[in-house]
């Protein structure tokens, strides 16, 4: 593959950013045909798939914030001499051809292609059904700001094949392919791990859960609860589970007013066997399935616990790896939360909702990794290379 300079990739970025919003109506327009054709039976679905002036500034700050960005290629990561003279160098290198598989969200179409092209990857795009349009305008809006700079559009390609054919593409693909990344529910990544030929990084489902010492401020409490469950239910970052110590002082009545809380805030609560004596009306989780579902909606499962060693069995247990979060005013058990909970983001005193590639930092993102090979948590620019050794000698045999 060709490595393009940086200040070639750059111009490509900033021939988007004009495209992007000289046409932002027809991009609005033509997601409005996949927003008129979308059955509103899953909200969290409708929420992804909306681009709006606001999503089209978004897209547009992306680019800008990938631009900005040094160029993660070629970058040392060790020198060394040996004795005899032979000189090694590790050096960061593009993946290759990356495809990501995802639904609804318009704006991935945006975000995975910038990333992978500044990291001088080409990108296979596979949309779902329900967001063509929006995908079809953007793919074009790419193809512009590449043929401007001189550049093939196969850098950037919207793939327009269906399940069947995405399935027969995974198990024998007629690009070459060096890694998929699968965003989005348990059954998409599933269909990628049982078909795919190639290397792929998890994007992994939420089911993020929250727990409540007896030590914990519980204003805040109820603060960063509602934040993580209700600030975007379609995040894969939302709460899902609150286990809350029992021993918490005037434990039944702050129990109570959590759940008025959240009811004022039209979160449907289900409850365990425990806090069932204290919330009666409530139903009772049915089976451990639920412990593992991924809500996406204004849903929550509060549980009783006892002890810290309990909640990290249980977040180990049921979670989907992804963000956890420990209210409490002690640092040593917040400590031993982080360390011994399994899940890529962990959190003391603080949302869960912070997993996000521009809210740590990393500007935008890939998809938030639960995979630990090669990178766990939000894939930014510096995440989308691997690595290569330069070998150099004067002669040199190995004896």
């Amino acid at each position: 593959m060709e490595l393009l300079n940086s200040d070639k990739k750059n111009k490509v970025l900033q021939s988007m950013i004009n495209i992007i919003d000289a046409k932002r109506s027809e991009i609005i327009a033509e997601n409005k045909k996949d927003l008129d054709a979308f059955k509103r039976d899953d909200q969290a679905l409708y929420d992804r798939l909306v681009v709006n002036e606001a999503k089209v500034d978004d897209m547009i700050q992306a680019i800008k914030e990938v631009k900005a960005q040094e160029d993660p290629v070629g970058k040392t990561i060790s020198d060394r001499t040996l004795e005899s003279g032979l000189n090694i160098q590790n050096k960061t290198a593009p993946f290759g051809t990356i495809m990501i598989i995802y639904e609804s969200r318009p704006d991935v179409t945006i975000e995975a292609a910038v990333l992978a092209f500044k990291a001088n990857n080409k990108i296979l795009l596979k949309g779902g059904k329900e967001a063509y349009h929006s995908n079809v305008v953007l793919e074009k809006c790419w193809h512009e700001a590449l043929a401007e700079n001189d550049l093939d559009k196969t850098w950037i390609r919207l793939m327009h094949i269906n399940r069947e054919e995405t399935q027969e593409f995974l198990r024998n693909p007629t690009d070459p392919l060096d890694l998929i990344v699968p965003r989005g529910g348990e059954r998409l990544i599933q269909f990628v791990k049982e078909h795919a030929k190639c290397a792929v990084l998890i994007s992994g489902r939420g089911n993020n859960f929250l727990y409540v010492s007896k030590t914990a401020d519980w204003a805040k409490s109820i603060s960063v609860i509602l934040n993580a469950k209700t600030e975007k239910i379609s995040g894969c970052n939302a709460l899902d589970k609150v286990l809350i110590d029992k021993n918490i002082p005037n434990y039944e009545a702050k129990v109570k007013e959590l759940a008025s809380v959240l009811e004022n805030a039209n979160v449907e609560i289900i409850v365990d066997k425990d806090i069932k004596s204290v919330l009666s009306d409530k139903e009772e989780v049915a089976g451990k399935e639920v412990w593992h579902e991924e809500f996406l909606a204004l849903k929550i499962l509060l549980a009783e616990v006892d002890g810290l060693d309990q909640v990290i069995e249980m977040i180990n247990e049921y979670s989907g790896g992804h963000s956890a979060s420990i209210m409490t005013s002690n640092k040593a058990e917040a400590e031993k939360f982080m360390e011994q909970v399994d899940s890529a983001a962990v959190y003391h005193n603080a949302s869960t909702r912070f997993t996000d590639g521009g809210q740590m930092g990393v500007g935008a993102e890939l998809a938030i990794s639960t995979d630990k090979l090669h990178h766990r948590g939000p894939l930014g620019l510096k995440q989308l290379v691997t690595n290569k050794y330069y070998v150099f000698g004067d002669g040199h045999v190995r004896v």
